[in-house]
């Protein structure tokens, strides 16, 4: 896609150039159908079972973006707020990223717009040692709370958990990035942090190297909260709609198929990010990430229903933006109410809804075993 270089510093455009990303396809990327090359930067640094196995990676091997003329590559990010960053700088075309920091970004006039919903079930959850004490947000002044990071969603749900129980995320506890896996939970065994605040698929993969948390409960204001959305440059978006609506439909072929058969979708994920297993055996480590991106599928598929009954992929509900924007303002990521027309645009979806969902479905069903 044509990006506007002369917004961006020197040495930014040097090391986009360099790292082939953003997109291409010059001006022709504007044609109805045409070749289009696309960067999804993903909102984190580290490649899992989640966005990156059930959107990219399965949408890369099937076809999916083939069929739709794109040819998208990766780039990964230190959380939600970075991601957004490359977006609305040019290094990334489109990013699935925390919906309050999507507000955020719009409130301090950073271009970038949403166009289609991603986890639509809120997957934040704290979680303590299963001897702790701990068993809500009251008990948790002057504790130490791990975080993913502090650019990513689980700050600011941090800070919007204790705020809910009424204290002061200022004053009253500490935020301290853990990252995920072992090293979160070494932070917690080892008494660097006392609760974890991280999403059930992360907690899954805790579990699964034979971990045992105990979970505090969500307050009934996190319910019909959204968390990860796709999100584009505002700038390019009016020109560029027949690009991004095709990225959606491969986008939402490819959570279709992983919602069916998640087992194929991690061996998909093995073959296009080796990096997942670490040097592990893959028949030996596929059981443990199969649950861990259930567990994400699981936040981001309609809590009610099965895959064949899945359908309006992407909508987000004014009622849900409401809600979302009012957590939005309790984590402390924007001031007051944006504008809905300045942040969402939801005017691709129907086109991204349009494919044979029976045929991917009978694909996902029908995929070879190993």
């Amino acid at each position: 896609m044509k990006h506007k270089w002369g917004l961006l510093p020197v040495t930014l455009v040097a090391a986009v150039a360099l790292a082939g990303c953003g997109g291409s396809g010059g001006e022709s990327s504007t044609e109805q159908g045409a070749p289009a090359k696309l960067t999804f930067a993903i909102a984190s640094a580290v490649i899992g079972p989640k966005e990156e196995v059930a959107v990219y990676a399965v949408a890369k091997e099937l076809g999916y973006f083939d069929e739709e003329k794109l040819t998208v590559e990766t780039i990964n990010t230190d959380g939600s707020v970075a991601a957004l960053q490359a977006v609305a700088s040019g290094s990334g075309d489109i990013t699935a990223a925390d919906t309050g920091s999507i507000l955020g970004a719009v409130q301090k006039n950073v271009p970038v717009k949403a166009i289609g919903g991603l986890v639509q079930n809120w997957p934040w959850v704290m979680a303590v040692k299963p001897d702790s004490t701990l068993t809500g947000g009251a008990d948790l002044k002057g504790k130490k709370i791990g975080v993913i990071s502090l650019a990513s969603g689980s700050a600011p749900y941090a800070r919007a958990y204790v705020a809910a129980a009424g204290l002061d995320p200022a004053k009253d506890v500490e935020l301290l990035p853990v990252g995920v896996g072992a090293q979160a939970a070494s932070a917690l065994k080892d008494g660097k942090v006392d609760v974890l605040a991280l999403y059930t698929q992360a907690y899954a993969v805790i579990e699964n190297s034979g971990t045992t948390l105990k979970y505090l409960d969500n307050p009934d204001a996190f319910d019909g909260i959204r968390s990860l959305s796709f999100a584009v440059g505002a700038r390019e978006l009016d020109e560029n709609k027949d690009v991004y609506t095709r990225f959606l439909r491969a986008a939402y072929k490819a959570m279709l198929f992983s919602a069916k058969n998640p087992e194929a979708a991690m061996r998909i994920g093995y073959k296009v990010f080796p990096q997942i297993l670490a040097g592990k055996d893959a028949a030996a480590q596929l059981p443990a990430d199969t649950r861990s991106l259930t567990a994400w599928l699981k936040t981001s598929t309609p809590a009610a229903g099965t895959p064949e009954q899945f359908g309006d992929w992407g909508a987000i509900s004014d009622q849900e933006w409401t809600k979302t924007q009012a957590y939005t303002k309790e984590a402390g990521q924007i001031t007051g109410d944006v504008a809905l027309g300045d942040v969402w645009e939801p005017g691709l979806l129907s086109g991204a809804n349009q494919f044979d969902k029976a045929a991917v479905l009978d694909e996902a069903a029908n995929y070879p075993a190993q």
